[in-house]
């Protein structure tokens, strides 16, 4: 450490082509970041300057010239230089790191299973299999789900976890703990169900707890697990599953109970036109509805798909500052629907993309999911309806704010946290391409060369830095065959 608390070390990328998704969309052709520590310390064209690659602080005004930067008049008052590591990023594209805004890891051990299946028949296929899930069974799952999410450029990861079997063992710790294997950022989520068949819910009442336990085990999530900090790596939400396995109750106590602690709300919201026939015969409401009488709409509150919103429900959205988590793979795969994102985003409301559960994607590959945000809305909209910088916003300053990181997280700027994304562009997938946004927006996604969180390595030339791969993918393997052996 230097004698002003920063790290000795600095990161200079320079020459790449750097897609900062600042207010502005600034862009430069051939730019330089400056990282010390886990902060973004300069942004701009050309060549790094020469106070960064010798390893000084940034000048108060004007920087500082290669021939006094080594005089003690220039030096007085100042720290050591710092040891520099420069990154040659010509023939690459910088982006700020990918956003993973919902997703259910534990999912990753049933993927391949009623293939072709509407969300209803799915989750009724599905249900036993998940209510003999376990600490050691998940850890390994969200293990290959973190990882495959962290290759596929993705720095921050939002899991809703919300099936809890009697027995299953410390099973959010197990998330945690392989979020921190990796190196990534985990939002994770203490979900939950407690409406039973029996009540008239879709779940089976043996996958279900009680009100009392799940807003307790809630409470107890936020107090172990969740930071509060700028550079958090791990941050809880509370998250009751869906208004068609949540009772009225847990819902309303579980919004009380989040703003209490001041954690954010996670639920499904809209996925399906099942989904709105069971609140309107149920409730008499839509899913909109009913969830905005229960207190379900606020800043705080991020709902997963949102496709089936009508024009009364997006100015609702709008109005409160709900989120959303756009998840096109997933309902393509359960053809749950199209999401309204370009109506969504043109009236203001946060729009995030997501992987949804790997058993509705098959993948978990957030990069892959920008060029399907594009290409779905486009269907739905017309070929303006979103551009690939649309889509790229969504992936990662869009969200940073459904998260609640948007002073921190999402765009490559000046006091933000280094999380980037380095993607090389010049190979034989993309050499030659007029845009290189395009080749992450609308082409393959391109090979990851750098992957970093706090300004620390998490993949590195296309492979996990912290991890490794085949010790992942035997681990997986072996959980899949357990859980389906039980």
């Amino acid at each position: 450490m230097s004698a002003n608390g920063a790290l000795d070390s600095r990161l200079v990328i320079d020459g790449a082509y750097i897609a900062t998704v600042d207010r502005a969309g600034t862009e430069y052709d051939a730019g330089h970041v400056v990282i010390d520590g886990a902060e973004i310390v300069a942004v701009g064209a050309g060549a790094a300057p020469e106070w960064a690659l010798q390893g000084w602080d940034a000048p108060a005004s004007a920087p500082v010239s290669a021939s006094i930067a080594g005089t003690a008049s220039a030096d007085a008052g100042r720290s050591a230089p710092r040891s520099v590591t420069r990154i040659d990023g010509r023939g690459h594209l910088l982006t700020p790191g990918l956003i993973n805004t919902h997703h259910h890891l534990y999912q990753w051990l049933t993927r391949g299973i009623a293939q072709d299946a509407i969300l209803f028949d799915w989750l009724t296929a599905l249900y036993p299999t998940w209510s003999r899930i376990t600490a050691d069974t998940v850890g390994p799952g969200a293990l290959g789900g973190l990882a495959v999410g962290a290759l596929s450029g993705c720095t921050t990861m939002g899991d809703h976890h919300y099936v809890f079997p009697q027995g299953g063992g410390d099973i959010l710790g197990s998330i945690v703990d392989a979020a921190g294997t990796l190196g990534v950022r985990l939002h994770g989520t203490r979900g939950s169900m407690d409406l039973g068949a029996s009540q008239g819910g879709l779940p089976p009442d043996f996958a279900v707890e009680t009100t009392a336990d799940a807003l307790q085990a809630s409470a107890d999530a936020v107090a172990r697990f969740h930071d509060p900090s700028r550079e958090a790596m791990v941050k809880i939400a509370i998250a009751p599953c869906s208004p068609f396995s949540v009772t009225a109750d847990l819902l309303r106590e579980a919004a009380v109970l989040a703003r209490s602690l001041d954690v954010r709300l996670h639920t499904h919201g809209s996925e399906t036109v099942e989904e709105d026939a069971f609140c309107l015969e149920r409730f008499g409401r839509t899913p909109t509805q009913y969830l905005d009488d229960l207190g379900w709409l606020g800043d705080d509150v991020w709902m997963a798909h949102c496709v089936h919103l009508d024009d009364d429900a997006i100015g609702r959205f709008a109005a409160t500052g709900t989120g959303v988590a756009h998840c096109p793979s997933s309902n393509a795969r359960l053809a749950a629907g199209i999401a309204p994102i370009p109506q969504l985003l043109a009236a203001g409301v946060p729009v995030g993309l997501g992987v949804d559960g790997s058993a509705s994607n098959e993948s978990g590959e957030l990069g892959t999911e920008i060029r399907m945000a594009v290409l779905m809305n486009r269907l739905r909209s017309g070929a303006t309806a979103m551009s690939g910088r649309d889509a790229l916003y969504v992936a990662t300053r869009g969200g940073a704010k459904v998260l609640g990181r948007e002073a921190e997280l999402g765009s490559i700027e000046t006091g933000k946290l280094a999380d980037l994304a380095l993607w090389k562009v010049d190979g034989v997938a993309h050499a030659g391409i007029v845009d290189p946004v395009a080749a992450l927006t609308l082409g393959s996604q391109p090979p990851l060369a750098l992957l970093l969180v706090n300004g620390r390595e998490v993949v590195r030339s296309g492979a996990l830095v912290n991890a490794d791969e085949g010790r992942i993918a035997a681990g997986v393997t072996g959980a899949v065959s357990a859980l389906l052996g039980r």
